[in-house]
């Protein structure tokens, strides 16, 4: 996987670790059972923590833990399957979660804007996909017209000007 991440390819350095695996060093991607099961020693652990949400998971679990956790990945299991928007929504503008949010899984390039308008900043794409299409996919589109979780300035917001 690249990841594509304020409109660029950047390396990615955290590390997603299964439950069984011990926790290396670094920025480690845990899932919300391990997390919740183990949250309160994780708390002290020396290195950025965050958890990876399957489509059927709700994000309101997290909202008490949300100022501990630097990224939450939503996962996308087929193109077809919208609910991680939805969770990146209730993130950011219930939740007020400031923190990474990364779409994972079935991540399609013409969907790019509709995940950043409700709030994600970071794509796993498919490593074969052309990494130019992904960066030039962030410029596709300049106008909003409704206020979402991005919080770009609408168009109306541009004519008060």
């Amino acid at each position: 996987m690249a990841l594509v991440k304020g409109g660029v390819l950047v390396d990615d350095d955290w590390t997603a670790v299964d439950d069984e695996t011990a926790l290396p060093d670094g920025p480690v991607i845990l899932s919300l059972k391990r997390w919740l099961d183990l949250r309160d020693t994780l708390v002290g652990r020396n290195g950025a923590l965050g958890v990876y949400l399957a489509a059927d998971e709700t994000p309101d679990v997290l909202a008490p833990d949300l100022s501990r956790l630097a990224l939450i990945c939503l996962e996308f299991p087929k193109f077809t399957d919208g609910r991680a928007y939805s969770h990146a929504r209730k993130l950011r503008e219930r939740h007020g979660f400031t923190g990474e949010l990364r779409a994972t899984g079935n991540v399609l390039r013409d969907q790019f804007q509709f995940m950043h308008r409700c709030g994600f900043d970071a794509y796993d794409v498919d490593a074969s996909s052309d990494p130019s299409a992904w960066l030039r996919a962030v410029a596709e589109i300049s106008v909003a017209y409704q206020a979402a979780g991005d919080r770009r300035a609408t168009i109306q917001d541009q004519r008060s000007v």
